[in-house]
């Protein structure tokens, strides 16, 4: 794995990737276990994490390397089909899966997804519309709803 650390408006990222693509994005400085510095493999996620950020960019279109059951993998699936600056409940994720009841295990998958604002599972709220837990805070949460919704622009 190889990682690098990028500044945006949220603060550092750091991304780490693998030869079949972008593998994790952690709030802060985390580097993986065993993961080596190498900005040069990182520089095209950390490209167009950078355009998000700006506001130019409404999706993503490297490799993801996703890791997971295929139950996770299913619902991470599940949130790229979300649209850019749209929102789905946990029991609408669960219902496209065709797992009814499954709203509370979509949001352990959620919990467990390591490529947050790539894979977006800021775009899933409570069923009364509310926030819910999100890796990066909650504030972090709204910030990255406000971008994709035009109401808030963010820079360095």
């Amino acid at each position: 794995m190889r990682y690098a650390v990028m500044n945006t408006p949220l603060g550092a990222l750091t991304v780490a990737s693998t030869e079949r693509g972008l593998a994790s994005v952690d709030f802060g400085r985390r580097v993986p276990p065993g993961a080596i510095t190498d900005t040069d493999a990182n520089r095209a996620f950390m490209q167009q994490i950078e355009e998000y950020f700006q506001g130019s960019r409404t999706q993503f279109d490297f490799p993801l390397d996703l890791r997971g059951t295929p139950f996770q993998i299913a619902v991470w699936r599940e949130l790229l089909a979300i649209p850019y600056g749209k929102t789905r409940t946990y029991g609408e994720i669960a219902n496209s899966l065709g797992k009814p009841g499954a709203a509370r295990a979509v949001g352990m998958a959620n919990h467990d997804n390591r490529i947050p604002i790539v894979v977006p599972c800021h775009r899933v709220i409570g069923h009364n519309g509310s926030l819910t837990g999100y890796a990066g805070g909650l504030h972090i949460k709204q910030q990255l709803l406000d971008i994709e919704t035009g109401t808030r622009t963010l820079t360095l």
